[in-house]
C-alpha cells in the first residue's frame, strides 16, 4: 500500500474546496449573490416630510426580493440629483452595516434622513430626483424628490445635510 503524505492530502482538499467558490460569493451554485435592481422591487414609502426650513424629515425606502435569494451587504447608495449634478448622501454617522440575506418575497428597508433647506438659498440643494443603488450592484433606480430643498452643510463639496441609514430586515 502506498502512503500519501498528509500535506499533499490537505493541499488537495483545500484546492477542491476552493474550486467550489466562483469568487462571486456563490458556492456550489447555491449561494446568494448581491441583490440588484431588476431582481428586487424598490419603493419609496410615505415620508415624514420636513414642513419648513431647518426641520428634519425621513424618507423610508423598501426593497422586496422578486427573484432568487440575494444578499445586501453594506450600505445603499443614495444620490440627490439637481438639474445636472449628483451629490452623494453620506452614511449616517453611527450606522452599522449588517449583512442581510433575502429569499424570494423577503424585504428590507432603510431610511434617508434630511434637513429641509430654504428655497433659493445658495447652500440648499434643489433636488429633483433621488437615485438609489444597492451594494455590489451597478444599476440605479430614480424616484422623484418631492420633499423640498435639502439643506447643505456648507463647504466646498456641497455635502447635503442628509444621511442614509443601514438596511433593516422587515417583516416576519
Amino acid at each position: 500500500m502506498r502512503v500519501i503524505p498528509l500535506s499533499v492530502t490537505l493541499l488537495a482538499a483545500a484546492l477542491t474546496l476552493t474550486a467550489c467558490n466562483d469568487g462571486s460569493g456563490a458556492t456550489n451554485g447555491k449561494g446568494d449573490s448581491a441583490c440588484a435592481i431588476g431582481g428586487v422591487s424598490v419603493q419609496i414609502g410615505s415620508a415624514s416630510v420636513a414642513p419648513g426650513a431647518g426641520d428634519t424629515g425621513e424618507v423610508p425606502v423598501s426593497i422586496t426580493n422578486q427573484s432568487a435569494p440575494c444578499t445586501l451587504d453594506d450600505f445603499p447608495g443614495v444620490e440627490l440629483v439637481t438639474g445636472g449634478s449628483k451629490v452623494a448622501v453620506p452614511v449616517a454617522q453611527d450606522a452599522k452595516a449588517q449583512k442581510l440575506k433575502l429569499a424570494k418575497g423577503d424585504f428590507a428597508s432603510f431610511t434617508i434622513s434630511y434637513v429641509r433647506g430654504a428655497a433659493g438659498d445658495g447652500t440648499s440643494l434643489a433636488a429633483k430626483t433621488v437615485e438609489i443603488s444597492l451594494p455590489g450592484a451597478k444599476d440605479t433606480e430614480s424616484f422623484p424628490w418631492s420633499y423640498g430643498p435639502v439643506a447643505g452643510k456648507g463647504g466646498s463639496d456641497n455635502t447635503p445635510n442628509a444621511s442614509v441609514g443601514a438596511f433593516q430586515q422587515s417583516g416576519d
